[in-house]
């Protein structure tokens, strides 16, 4: 009796689904690309180095725009990162089981709070916070220092840079804070009681054992916060006051890439010169977001080289 022996079915493609990604992500660029191609061809590079946006005269740059979603974006990180460390930390190795329970919750539906309800709130409370208290005391103490007094130059308005910042730093705080808190506790246990068993403190373990092994995942939740606060329109349109400019006083009004687009966007008729320059304004936002994607995989690359070496 002869026994055949298993033919292998053939093998099936599958599509990935990355592969879905990339399109709508090349879709995107695409859309950007060829909607700003007009703004371009029209201004070339002064698009990219002027101030100016003026409607009336057909006249638009993408200087004050950018510089307002980089400024407001770096202040925002510089009080939102040591803030959602410190409260991770916290939460992952000093909290008691039932405390962190629940303050990891409520951090975590503070992150799902729609922007929106931030810039009322944002609008309604701390502008006037700001117009009334924080921008009249940072002028007395250091409105007659050289070169600080141009930062707390301008009329006590109270939207501005620093509102804008403010308000980003609250709404970004609670996602890094959250990616955070689960990378340090995903850490094996044996790692951290092996630091212990050796006599090092919790500050130690922490620097020198769950930093170095959660690397990835703290740049990464750095990014996600990162790319939030350049991206979002609502909140920052509340408080940050609409003006296109470039100025070194962080309590004047300025603009967002985003903020910009949401506000002359619907004034913009298609086919205008204006509706091309905002579009050339999302290609920039992307190009700005690309490059902040790869500038942080750079540093973690660099720094696992390091490591290794």
């Amino acid at each position: 009796m002869e026994i055949s022996a298993r033919q292998p079915l053939p093998a099936t493609k599958k599509n990935h689904p990355a592969g879905g990604v990339l399109v709508v992500l090349g879709a995107i660029i695409g859309v950007m690309a060829v909607g700003g191609w007009k703004a371009f061809a029209a201004f070339g590079p002064e698009f990219l180095i002027s101030a100016v946006w003026n409607p009336v005269t057909q006249h638009f740059g993408a200087a004050a725009p950018v510089f307002g979603t980089i400024v407001s974006s770096a202040l925002a990180l510089v009080v939102a990162v040591p803030l959602a460390f410190g409260t991770a930390f916290w939460l992952a190795a000093l909290a008691p089981p039932a405390a962190a329970a629940f303050i990891g919750m409520a951090v975590q539906l503070l992150a799902a709070v729609p922007s929106i309800i931030f810039g009322m709130w944002g609008f309604f409370v701390v502008v006037p916070l700001i117009a009334h208290y924080v921008q009249p005391t940072a002028r007395h103490l250091f409105g007659h220092v050289p070169g600080l007094s141009a930062l707390v130059a301008g009329a006590p308005f109270g939207t501005g840079l620093f509102t804008a910042s403010l308000i980003l730093a609250i709404m970004i705080t609670p996602s890094i804070t959250a990616v955070m808190r689960d990378v340090f506790v995903s850490m094996p246990t044996v790692l951290r009681e092996s630091a212990y068993g050796l006599g090092a403190t919790r500050w130690e373990v922490m620097r020198n054992v769950v930093l170095p092994w959660s690397r990835q995942g703290v740049i990464g939740a750095v990014v996600l916060g990162m790319g939030r606060a350049m991206g979002e329109t609502m909140a920052v349109t509340f408080v940050i006051g609409d003006s296109n400019h470039i100025g070194w006083s962080l309590f004047a009004p300025a603009n967002t890439i985003a903020s910009l687009i949401a506000l002359e966007f619907p004034e913009s008729p298609a086919g205008s010169l204006k509706l091309a320059s905002l579009m050339a304004l999302g290609a920039i936002l992307m190009a700005i977001s690309f490059l902040t994607l790869w500038f942080s995989r750079w540093l973690l690359a660099r720094g696992q080289k390091a490591a290794g070496g």
